[in-house]
């Protein structure tokens, strides 16, 4: 079955078709999973119908949840969060009764590694950082607190510990917040935003600065990314 979908270059597990008058049909697909979208509602039940003739697949409906992503659907648009998956990993760490916290790590947090302070169990560490990082698809506000913390999977000590427990704290607080992805409306109105920062040689040992950037529509983000950005000399 040919269906000519073109592998897009930016985003790993996208493809794009395009068809008549200017539409396009999306799919998202991971393993044996897959999201269908496009702007042409009868070119998405044609392309549902050819794959289930020729595969056993299930139409589940609209999007409500994928990979531990949910998403509701409300008058302004789509809405995603990672609620469930959040909570799970409160209860898997033993968090809940903590107190919240109302912010995801400390002002001007600087982490280092100190050979003599008590070193931490690395292997419930990186649980615990890899559980964080894949909240963070849904929770850019926690994108700059979890890289500082990832730097130290190899040896985590108390300190590191700390940071991370400091996380998950703030995510007690704050387990409704979630992304709006509004409709379009007006597309003569739309407006996109850009916004970047770095630090200077933020990290104390290596002199490694740390930059970030966040990129909304409406007011609304649509992309994101913290990370470790050069080495000064």
């Amino acid at each position: 079955m040919q269906q000519d979908f073109v592998k897009c270059k930016s985003e790993y597990g996208v493809y794009v078709k395009k068809g008549i008058e200017g539409n396009q049909l999306l799919i998202c697909l991971y393993v044996d999973d897959l999201i269908v979208t496009g702007n042409n509602v009868k070119e998405i039940e044609a392309f549902k119908s050819q794959m289930m003739s020729e595969f056993e697949m299930s139409d589940l409906g609209k999007l409500t949840y994928f990979l531990g992503m949910e998403f509701t659907e409300v008058a302004e648009g789509l809405v995603m969060h990672q609620m469930k998956y959040a909570s799970d990993i409160l209860k898997r760490f033993n968090m809940m009764n903590y107190n919240p916290s109302s912010s995801p790590a400390e002002t001007n947090l600087k982490l280092v590694m100190n050979e003599e302070e008590e070193p931490v169990d690395p292997t419930l560490f990186k649980q615990i950082v890899g559980s964080l990082r894949y909240l963070c698809n849904s929770r850019p506000d926690i994108a700059y607190a979890v890289g500082i913390i990832s730097r130290f999977m190899s040896e985590p000590r108390v300190s590191h510990l700390l940071a991370a427990k400091r996380v998950m704290r703030y995510i007690k607080g704050t387990l409704q917040y979630d992304i709006l992805f509004p409709k379009c409306l007006n597309e003569s109105s739309m407006e996109l935003m850009a916004y970047y920062d770095a630090d200077w040689c933020g990290d104390k040992q290596d002199k490694k600065s740390t930059s970030g950037y966040l990129g909304p529509v409406w007011f609304e983000l649509i992309s994101s990314l913290s990370k470790i950005a050069f080495v000064n000399k």
